[in-house]
């Protein structure tokens, strides 16, 4: 498909929740749509998908075509993907190889829906001949039980190319087919901005949740310097963003800190993603949320105690929990 075509064929890699609401609008303005499903196979394969979105409709019955694996979609219809879309979570070493069946060379466009820092790179090196859009995700979604989608009020899409010198051809395409299926999208020159700025809040509330077993309002509530706490790891973020070019102000880490607050009035905490993991025993993203922050402000000489002491709490718990579900 030339770019600026509008009947593009789109394969989901990562049926989550996430993943399937936007496969979702897209199948409205895509010539074929594709889900890879791995643990939620037999009941989407038998049943489709039922979403119930504030935003989209309630009770929305999706079947999509589906396949257990990316051979099996290669081999079902050997014509090459448009867009790959990927949705799972971000494990390095896991995802290249297993997406290589439907990327065509030269053709492909792998957009990344996926959180952390740093977790372009392994796309660029597996497929250096693909284009790569790279994308930060705001979508209160979960998938409960398997193949049922529940969302609430906000869906936000923000796209950029990777890397940020790279043609916005295919950044700017795939946001409009998105806008053309009703979702948010928009296109940034540099989109690591914004996942530095995603992960103010991720590489501080994941992590401790996850290791407390608190939603975010029940840690706040637990001791009188939790919060404080949340805030110091939010400014170690900042200082590493800082030390690669990415201004983030101590006001607009407030801020991100004062809507977690605003919920103890209400009494109605966020469970993040981490600690979904843990309850449901799966593997968590350590190393692209923790990891890789903590190994670019080293690289830079930025302290970083707080997360340092994080990532090695998060490591092995993933390895207790992570171990688990293998």
């Amino acid at each position: 498909m030339a770019v600026g075509d509008s009947k593009p064929r789109v394969l989901l890699f990562g049926s989550g929740s996430v993943g399937t609401i936007y496969l979702y609008l897209l199948s409205k303005v895509a010539s074929r749509i594709t889900a890879v499903c791995r643990s939620n196979y037999n009941i989407v394969k038998n049943e489709g998908f039922t979403i119930n979105s504030a935003l989209f409709g309630q009770d929305i019955h999706f079947t999509p075509h589906v396949v257990r694996n990316c051979d099996k979609a290669a081999i079902a219809d050997p014509t090459p993907f448009d867009y790959v879309l990927v949705c799972n979570k971000a494990i390095p070493g896991t995802t290249p190889h297993l997406i290589s069946p439907v990327v065509t060379p030269g053709h492909t466009v792998i957009v990344l829906v996926q959180n952390g820092i740093g977790i372009e790179d392994e796309y660029a090196t597996a497929f250096p001949n693909n284009p790569i859009v790279s994308c930060v995700v705001y979508l209160p979604v979960a998938q409960r039980p398997a193949g049922t989608i529940t969302h609430g009020e906000v869906e936000r899409l923000e796209i950029g190319s990777f890397p940020a010198s790279a043609s916005s051809e295919h950044a700017e395409s795939f946001a409009k087919l998105l806008r053309d299926a009703g979702a948010t999208a928009e296109v940034y020159d540099d989109i690591q901005l914004k996942r530095w700025f995603k992960l103010v809040v991720n590489a501080s509330w994941n992590p401790l949740c996850a290791l407390t077993l608190c939603t975010d309002v029940e840690f706040m509530e637990s001791s009188a310097p939790a919060t404080g706490l949340v805030f110091d790891i939010m400014l170690e973020v900042c200082d590493i963003a800082k030390a690669y070019g990415y201004t983030i102000s101590r006001e607009e880490a407030e801020h991100q800190l004062g809507r977690a607050k605003a919920r103890i009035a209400k009494k109605k905490g966020v469970e993040p993603s981490m600690l979904q993991d843990v309850r449901e025993g799966r593997r968590m993203e350590v190393e692209a949320i923790v990891g890789n922050t903590v190994k670019l402000g080293k690289k830079k000489g930025v302290s970083c105690q707080r997360l340092e002491m994080l990532y090695v709490l998060i490591s092995a718990l993933d390895s207790r929990v992570g171990g688990r579900s293998t």
